[in-house]
């Protein structure tokens, strides 16, 4: 199935709970879900607050559903500024390996690397996808319109029940929302692969203490500590 990128001209389809959501038919997502203990509540407050007031700042009500598209409006030097304080600085935040970050557990990531690659081909086509100690990070193309959530809303379910049975605990495994960034082109693309192959060690990590993917590869990188 061909998928395609970030059409301005085309419909879309937004959610939000404290971030927002689009959807477009047929589309490549960057997607980022988190443990529940992967970034202190206090820290993640002060990080909503302090972007909430830059879009006031510059004109966007960040109550609105669709003030991304106003945030895209905006010149390239100010669209930057934002990328740089506030996108950046929360995936350095989740590279901080704040909580218990049991996936670093081979174990424990094994569920989740089998539970992506289930389905992959059909109905949607994984690029690449890393597992971290507290978070997930996957680049993919979604088939028709509205079916990210569902897809996003499955994977988690799932896995938060066998890793919760894994480790003999009851509980919310995941945070409730996720981040998603529809795919503009392909250089974004490439651009979001690089990221992902790149995280581990940005992050510091040792072989065998996260999973990772690409399209092309045969199996999930896991070495052994």
């Amino acid at each position: 199935m061909k998928f395609h990128f970030f059409d301005p001209a085309s419909d879309v389809e937004v959610s939000r709970r404290n971030l927002p959501h689009w959807e477009q038919r047929d589309a490549y997502y960057f997607l980022t879900w988190r443990t529940a203990d992967s970034i202190p509540a206090t820290v993640l407050d002060q990080w909503l607050r302090e972007r909430g007031q830059w879009l006031t700042d510059h004109g966007i009500d960040p109550a609105q559903e669709d003030w991304q598209r106003d945030l895209e409006k905006l010149p390239e030097a100010e669209h930057r500024e934002f990328y740089r304080r506030y996108t950046e600085r929360w995936h350095r935040m989740l590279d901080a390996c704040h909580g218990e970050c049991v996936l670093r557990d081979p174990n424990v990531s094994e569920i989740v690397a089998e539970n992506l690659q289930h389905q992959n081909g059909h109905p949607y086509e994984l690029e690449a996808w890393v597992v971290m100690p507290n978070h997930v990070h996957v680049l993919v193309g979604v088939p028709g319109r509205g079916a990210l959530k569902t897809l996003c809303r499955n994977w988690k379910n799932y896995t938060a029940k066998r890793i919760n049975q894994r480790l003999n605990r009851v509980g919310q495994f995941w945070q409730w929302e996720s981040f998603d960034h529809l795919v503009r082109s392909e250089a974004s693309l490439e651009k979001f692969r690089r990221y992902i192959l790149d995280n581990p060690g940005k992050a510091k990590l040792s072989e065998g203490s996260y999973r990772m993917w690409s399209k092309g590869q045969q199996e999930p990188r896991c070495a052994p500590k």
